[in-house]
């Protein structure tokens, strides 16, 4: 987990102190002795955490932070302002610049530490995504990301809910988003609920016990699937360095002790939902670009670089299960002449139309893809000869019988299909036992140029896994 870290302090002395002590946790540590120097630094080495003194030579840290964050090379890095101040009003505008968090001296040694292996993490989940996501849009999969954010949801956990009702009615007006007031002890159960928190703000209370509930419930928060993503702020009653540091190494993503400014707690909360939204609008858009890259775009069937991986598949389950599975390849006849009679519209809309038929008499377990401009694939993951006759015959027929409307024609048209079919997997035959899926989608091909030769409009098996 030691990552690289940036302090930056015009005092030589404060400078070497600090870097003896991330030294002996085995952190890599570089200094500058000014703002200007820590920016060309962080901009060619981008460092992992950087650690700011409130006051250089150059600039304070207030104009370091904002400078930084204005810089596309170098807005993720995580900052942390050291000050000899307790000035709530200062705390804040340190926050407002874009600062992750205030140390304050004397330096709490194992809080600090805590800090700054909580920004590591935090910072390694986002690059992971960052990652996935730049990688999807250097293939063309993802879609752009929309820039918007949402009212969110913040849970207020206090040990008991009035204390937590209390909370809100002092949050309240500093705060854009919904407030949801619980008590410790219900909080995981509100967390399987369908309202799902963007962050909780987890009062760790007064007492032994309720410290320890606290505590526990921060791990079991990130923890569970459900809300590992949450943002998860630890509020401590007053400024125990124990607590704070336990608290972030439980899963926290921030701490406060509850004695600040109620403005700083909106804000803390604040980034920490958009933070939480950010993330999920990044995970959406590699999902819509992961789905887009299966998908056939015109009838939302999968494509067939799908089709093709769930083949193998299904031909290994049924190797290694002794079962069989059956293929069919199915091709849409005439298919040209209602192009060229009715237009490319009119085209799309039969594409459509027979996927939805296809889709709606299928079992659930069984593959539907298009694999080419009107050739479909269907596989079966368990049949034999006689449940696919039955279920390729019954296809013909409900795709032959459906009327299908196309745009700028009164009337509905009608169409038909002819299918190849051929078994895959374990048969009596043993020859079949050595068919690689190309070699069964090949049979079911040859099958289906059968169907098309003998007049269309209906099903042939190859000869080669015939019963």
């Amino acid at each position: 987990m030691p990552g690289n870290v940036l302090i930056v302090d015009d005092i030589a002395t404060n400078r070497i102190v600090l870097k003896v002590k991330l030294a002996t946790s085995y952190y890599q540590v570089a200094q500058s002795a000014s703002g200007m120097e820590a920016l060309e630094f962080a901009r060619k080495s981008h460092p992992d955490v950087i650690l700011c003194s409130d006051r250089l030579p150059d600039m304070d840290a207030l104009e370091f932070t904002r400078t930084l964050r204005s810089d596309p090379l170098c807005s993720t890095i995580p900052v942390l302002v050291i000050t000899a101040s307790r000035s709530c009003q200062l705390r804040l505008k340190i926050l407002e610049s874009g600062a992750n968090d205030i140390l304050t001296k004397p330096l709490d040694e194992p809080l600090m530490l805590a800090r700054l292996r909580s920004l590591l993490r935090s910072g390694e989940t986002a690059d992971e995504i960052r990652l996935r996501d730049g990688a999807s849009k250097a293939l063309g999969l993802a879609e752009p990301m929309q820039d918007f954010s949402r009212p969110g949801l913040v849970a207020l956990v206090a040990p008991t809910r009035t204390e937590a009702i209390k909370w809100k009615t002092v949050l309240g007006p500093k705060f854009a988003h919904r407030l949801l007031p619980l008590a410790l002890k219900d909080t995981m159960r509100q967390a399987f609920d369908d309202c799902l928190p963007d962050a909780y703000a987890i009062a760790t209370g007064s007492t032994p016990k309720d410290h320890s509930l606290a505590l526990r419930l921060l791990s079991d928060l990130r923890a569970h699937s459900e809300t590992r993503d949450c943002g998860l702020l630890a509020v401590v009653s007053n400024p125990n360095g124990q607590i704070l540091a336990e608290a972030l190494d439980r899963g926290a993503d921030d701490v406060m002790s509850s004695g600040c400014e109620p403005g700083e707690l909106a804000l803390r909360l604040n980034t920490q939902v958009q933070k939480r939204q950010r993330a999920e609008r990044l995970r959406e858009s590699m999902r819509d670009g992961l789905r887009a890259a299966v998908t056939d775009p015109l009838t939302g069937l999968h494509n067939r670089r799908y089709a093709m991986h769930q083949l193998a598949r299904i031909s290994e389950h049924a190797s290694n299960s002794g079962q069989q599975y059956a293929v069919m390849v199915m091709d849409l006849d005439h298919f040209k002449l209602v192009n060229d009679r009715y237009g490319h519209s009119a085209g799309d809309a039969v594409l459509v139309r027979v996927a939805k038929l296809l889709s709606e008499n299928l079992a659930p377990e069984d593959l539907v893809a298009r694999i080419g401009g009107e050739e479909f694939l269907i596989v079966m993951p368990v049949a034999d000869h006689r449940k696919v006759e039955f279920a390729a015959r019954r296809l013909c027929r409900i795709i032959r019988e459906a009327p299908i409307h196309i745009p700028g024609n009164a009337a509905p048209i009608h169409i038909t299909v002819s299918i190849g079919v051929a078994l895959g997997g374990t048969t009596q035959d043993s020859d079949t036992r050595r068919l690689t899926p190309p070699d069964v989608l090949e049979n079911a091909d040859a099958a289906l140029y059968g169907s098309k030769s003998q007049g269309r409009n209906q099903v042939t098996f190859s000869n080669r896994t015939a019963a």
